[in-house]
């Protein structure tokens, strides 16, 4: 793993293209490391490097959706543990929308969420929307945080950032639970409306 890291980071801002792209399909390290290397090596490239990043994960999106639907049981039977799926798939039929908004805002490989999506064929549309909102945040925060502050957002990102994800992906969850349960609401009351008849 340490030598495709180090050759991705040998093509600069491609090599995180395709290094996000991949962790939307199959490889185990997340994107999110080789751009904080490559941002804090070229502060000054910090956003163009998150916009890269950033498209490389939506093309990857549905290639790792296309595996799941494919061969994704066997994959994920393969590498993860019964219990952990069990629950992982528990999760992602009672709030998948939220399950990947969280996803795309933490650490874990963005493929677990693309190939689960593909398991249990979740419309790749509400798939590539929700990775779009988060990963989004996620690829230019860290962008405009390099590009502001240079390498001292190294330790910015250091000390507090997978705090600061994990709130901002609450937060996008919280509001969209609340979006929900009011559109739920707003369904009975219309139908409780009677009919004229002409």
């Amino acid at each position: 793993m340490d030598t495709i890291m180090s050759y991705l980071q040998n093509f600069g801002a491609i090599g995180l293209f395709l290094h996000a792209l991949i962790d939307a399909v199959i490889f185990p390290i997340p994107a999110f490391f080789l751009q904080v290397s490559l941002s804090a090596l070229h502060p000054e490239d910090a956003i163009g490097l998150a916009a890269l990043g950033y498209a490389g994960c939506l093309i990857g999106t549905p290639i790792g959706y296309a595996l799941g639907r494919t061969s994704g049981h066997l994959i994920l039977n393969r590498f993860m543990k019964k219990k952990w799926l069990d629950s992982a798939t528990a999760l992602f039929q009672r709030h998948g929308e939220a399950a990947i908004l969280i996803g795309a805002f933490t650490p874990i490989p963005f493929k677990i969420f693309t190939i689960l999506s593909g398991c249990m064929k979740y419309p790749l549309w509400k798939l590539l929307a929700y990775a779009a909102i988060g990963r989004g945040a996620k690829f230019f925060i860290v962008g405009i945080l390099f590009y502001m502050y240079g390498r001292a957002a190294e330790h910015m990102i250091d000390g507090m950032f997978g705090v600061i994800l994990v709130a901002v992906g609450a937060l996008f969850c919280t509001v969209w639970l609340l979006v929900r349960r009011f559109r739920k609401r707003k369904k009975p009351e219309r139908a409780a409306v009677p009919v004229k008849e002409s």
